[in-house]
């Protein structure tokens, strides 16, 4: 398992129940950098969601690059999960990644709502 997702489990380890756990996911969501609307188009729109999402994932030199945004908070901040865990990853070591895992470590397993699952899901 990489850094970035150690210290991400341990950050929503820190809080004892789900109302602080949903106040960081949250907080994380906000320092967000906000997408130009110019990028808000068609064919950046991630399907499943609910909430408006946006995603754009590019590759440099082997390396991700994801700029994404939502209309919803806690989807801000399940954006951010993502472009903390990937954005900078080498391929190789994106396809490694057991998101399911850190999903479950995180216990958003048990507390988001069958759609936000499926949501994120079709982020990642």
């Amino acid at each position: 398992m990489q850094n970035k997702q150690k210290e991400l489990i341990e950050d929503f380890s820190l809080f004892d129940d789900w109302e602080e756990k949903y106040s960081y996911l949250i907080d994380i969501g906000k320092n967000l950098p906000n997408m130009p609307e110019s990028e808000k188009i068609e064919e950046n729109i991630v399907k499943g969601c609910v909430s408006q999402v946006w995603m754009i994932l590019t590759i440099k030199d082997n390396k991700i690059h994801l700029k994404a945004d939502s209309d919803a908070q806690i989807v801000r901040g399940l954006i951010a999960l993502l472009v903390k865990i990937y954005d900078g990853l080498d391929i190789c070591e994106a396809k490694n990644i057991d998101m399911n895992d850190i999903f479950t470590q995180i216990g958003l397993d048990k507390h988001l709502s069958p759609n936000r699952r499926n949501g994120f899901f079709a982020m990642v």
